[in-house]
């Protein structure tokens, strides 16, 4: 074990030591447990050690896991052409963000398909790559200014590069009359999450504590009172009662992050884009472990306890309870589908073309492969949904759709 787990999981165990509540082990020892929100938050997020702070590039071949921005380019393209098309029927200067940008691949893809079509919108937008990682930041610095050394004609206005909390209070000090669009390709899979399990007909949350062996500390599931009233609240406003037994996640992260950008954007449009499901498929009777995976060396597996600091843990989203958060906290739904509807709604199709190189290899033949890789793919472009919000006096044009049968 590298050093700086080994201290990650010595800051987990002082944790659980100082802000432990009451619990039980599944045997039905007392025990100190925190929530599994907690436990998340320190494996992803520490600010030393936590997964997404610290180490190498997280993403692509040489990391964890690979996301839509990373099949052949086409992914950002489709944003950018829907992000224009919005912001051209908003008078006014526009500030874009995207919020989880990783390595910036979908950043450059964005930015080159709007170079690429001479835009002199451009000249009028203000482009903030938001990530948390810092090697992530730096790669995605490097690749845009890449792209821009390569680029001719017309440029952006700018481009800068941040982490979430300066993010945060620049864009609270951006003048009134400019309007946001926020886009945060998985995003909210990211976020911390409860965990929560119907125990005799009560809800009862997943905590996580100590189970030290000869071989070290260790990690283990126990039973906690709910640490919320509004978990058990969001649950019922889903509409869908667990069945005993059936465990569950509940996202309040996703819910304070919507409700904090919305008291920052006083005009603007919130593009999300995650796998996941509406309530009544996210809560079935049949989904009785929830949604939890764990990514490493583009493994999954369902054991968070493996590897604190050195995995991925992510959970779908609660699409329904997404929804619901983002109305309360002041934005309006303009749009809710599937990633394989939008990408044929912006045009997808068009892109396909027929050839008759029998090179593999050919650039042609490697973004029709994309293109049937993002639409065909073990049906993850029907998991994967976008929804998108709206916020002030901000107008999205709207687009005559084409058929799905298409």
């Amino acid at each position: 074990m590298d050093m700086l787990k080994h201290r990650l999981i010595n800051r987990i165990a002082e944790t659980i030591d100082s802000e432990g509540l009451h619990a039980r082990t599944a045997e039905g020892e007392a025990c100190k447990a925190i929530t599994f929100s907690r436990y998340m938050e320190l494996c992803l997020y520490d600010e030393q050690e936590g997964y997404y702070r610290s180490g190498n590039v997280r993403t692509g071949r040489e990391g964890d896991f690979y996301t839509s921005g990373a099949i052949g380019g086409i992914m950002g393209h489709m944003l950018a052409r829907y992000i224009q098309r919005a912001a051209a029927g908003n008078k006014g200067e526009s500030v874009i963000v995207e919020w989880g940008a990783g390595t910036g691949a979908m950043t450059a893809q964005m930015l080159g398909a709007w170079v690429e079509e001479h835009s002199e919108w451009l000249r009028q937008v203000d482009y903030k790559v938001v990530d948390d990682h810092p090697a992530h930041l730096q790669a995605a610095r490097h690749r845009i200014e890449t792209l821009h050394q390569n680029a001719s004609g017309v440029e952006i206005n700018s481009v800068s590069y941040s982490s979430s909390e300066e993010a945060i209070e620049t864009l609270g000090t951006i003048a009134e009359n400019r309007h946001f669009i926020i886009a945060a390709n998985e995003l909210i899979d990211a976020m911390p999450v409860h965990r929560v399990v119907k125990r005799g007909g009560m809800l009862m949350e997943l905590g996580v504590s100590l189970s030290e062996r000869e071989d070290g500390i260790r990690f283990q599931w126990a039973h906690m009172p709910l640490s919320s009233n509004v978990i058990a609240r969001s649950i019922e406003a889903d509409g869908i009662p667990m069945v005993e037994g059936q465990e569950t996640e509940v996202n309040l992260a996703a819910e304070h992050w919507l409700a904090m950008i919305g008291g920052i954007v006083r005009s603007g449009m919130l593009i999300l884009i995650d796998y996941g499901h509406r309530a009544e498929e996210y809560r079935a009777a049949y989904r009785m472990y929830g949604t939890l995976l764990c990514y490493k060396q583009h493994l999954a597996h369902d054991d968070p306890f493996i590897s604190p600091g050195g995995q991925d843990i992510t959970a779908h989203v609660n699409f329904t309870a997404l929804r619901r958060a983002a109305e309360q906290a002041g934005w309006t739904a303009a749009e809710e589908t599937t990633q394989l509807q939008f990408l044929i709604d912006q045009g997808i199709l068009d892109l396909l073309r027929s050839h008759q190189d029998r090179d593999p290899f050919s650039e042609t033949a490697k973004r029709n492969r994309a293109i049937r890789q993002l639409l065909l793919s073990d049906g993850m472009s029907e998991t994967f949904k976008i929804i998108i919000l709206t916020k002030g006096d901000f107008r999205i044009e709207r687009i005559q759709k084409q058929p799905e049968s298409v």
